[in-house]
């Protein structure tokens, strides 16, 4: 009497053991088993003998309980584990498989990595979001024809320095950085710096992609019509670039997404290269934007680049320069930014009192005065401060409202990686 076996098969070995069945017993063809199985004629025979031979048993894989012969061994697992723990943490599965390649020459796949900081807690696995669907905006065709703009502030530096913000220009068409710069603050004055050198570089854009940030777009209801755009928009107006305002930060989501990149493996970057200020940050920026590009740009869907170049009428210096409109006194002063100005002259008082000049000022803050295209000389005059006011009984006992050095106050929205950072005075 047989002895009664179990055998554990899976639907494609079952599937197989049936067109075996059939073709031995002469309904169907091998060459028509072959084609259902989707093997070739000459593996369809090897396993036709085996179906003979063993019957549904010789059908199950060979593999099936074994130990893989591409597994990681111990050694090299306890190897990626001590470089994880020693030089990459923080780093995601992606980026840390990235750079043992790079730094320490062990290939591993980024999957095997992620179980590798699962298991070892040094990674949890994101939950995704129930997010609304959000209709998908084509890219344009051409490089230069959109370039988004934006602003990030963040840790770049971790604790070794204070934040920081990057100014970044992303091409719609391609995702390619196109310019950035590590600033202190964002400005109209930091923008400009960036923009005179993207423009040299690449040409004139067709149009810029921006938030409503106030160096883009006046955001007050009750203006006038002369201050209805800002120093930005009457530079890009004058250039003949269009500047959209998005009207949130998903409309704009090529860079806002460049930039979650970059505050993960730009600050990762920096760290591994031991950078400690933001001077060293921008010049290692240089080194690593084409890096980026090289992995994470596309081919645009028209190869023709819509980037205009300077023309002899852009004068880069001239349009980035803010102007204001001031009138002469009857003593040929006017006042600007508290500071009152006198001007030097020959020619008769009654020829200029009265006239209107333009006060020019760069991003050093120093003024030059025209009129109509004519400079003249001047003498700076600074305000002297008033007297303090005499302070009441009420006034002596008030506290002071500084806050203390080691108030959590100070510390308010300042983390690294999660953890609240001290803000020395």
């Amino acid at each position: 009497m047989l002895k009664q076996r179990t055998l554990t098969m899976s639907i494609k070995e079952i599937k197989r053991c049936e067109i075996l069945k059939m073709t031995d017993e002469k309904r169907i063809t091998q060459r028509e088993g072959a084609t259902r199985v989707g093997v070739t004629e000459r593996h369809f025979r090897r396993l036709l003998h085996r179906y003979r031979g063993q019957g549904a048993e010789g059908i199950i894989s060979r593999h099936r309980g074994k130990i893989s012969g591409n597994r990681l061994s111990k050694e090299k697992e306890e190897k990626i584990l001590k470089r994880l723990k020693e030089d990459y943490q923080g780093f995601g599965p992606t980026l840390a498989s990235e750079k043992l390649f790079e730094r320490d020459g062990i290939k591993v796949s980024k999957e095997t990595v992620r179980q590798i900081m699962i298991g070892s807690g040094l990674h949890k696995p994101k939950t995704r979001k129930q997010d609304k669907a959000r209709p998908l905006r084509q890219r344009r065709p051409r490089r230069g024809e959109l370039v988004q703009i934006d602003g990030s502030y963040h840790a770049w530096l971790e604790d070794r320095a204070e934040k920081a913000c990057l100014l970044l220009f992303i091409d719609d068409a391609t995702s390619e950085i196109l310019a950035a710069e590590f600033v202190e603050h964002e400005s109209f004055w930091s923008y400009a710096a960036l923009c005179k050198r993207y423009f040299s570089q690449f040409g004139l854009p067709e149009a810029f992609y921006a938030d409503r940030f106030s160096v883009f777009r006046v955001n007050q209801t009750n203006v006038t019509a002369t201050a209805a755009q800002t120093l930005f928009e009457q530079a890009m107006e004058a250039l003949g670039i269009e500047l959209i305002c998005a009207s949130s930060p998903q409309a704009k989501g090529r860079v806002e997404r460049a930039n979650q990149t970059l505050q993960d493996r730009l600050v990762k970057e920096m760290r591994l290269e031991g950078i400690s200020d933001y001077q060293q940050a921008n010049a290692f920026l240089a080194q690593y934007i084409p890096s980026y590009n090289q992995k994470f740009a596309v081919q645009p869907a028209d190869l023709i680049d819509s980037h205009e170049p300077l023309r002899a009428e852009n004068d880069l210096e001239w349009i980035f320069t803010k102007k204001t409109k001031r009138k002469l006194s009857k003593d040929l002063q006017f006042q600007y930014d508290r500071v009152i100005y006198q001007i030097q002259t020959e020619r008769p008082v009654y020829a200029l009192k009265g006239r209107k000049v333009t006060v020019l000022e760069n991003e050093h803050r120093k003024i030059r005065v025209l009129l109509d295209q004519t400079p003249l000389e001047f003498k700076r005059f600074i305000r002297q401060p008033k007297r303090k006011a005499v302070a009441t009984g009420k006034d002596i006992e008030r506290r002071d409202s500084k806050p203390a050095p080691d108030h959590p106050w100070r510390a308010y929205g300042k983390k690294i990686n999660g953890k609240p950072v001290h803000v020395p005075n």
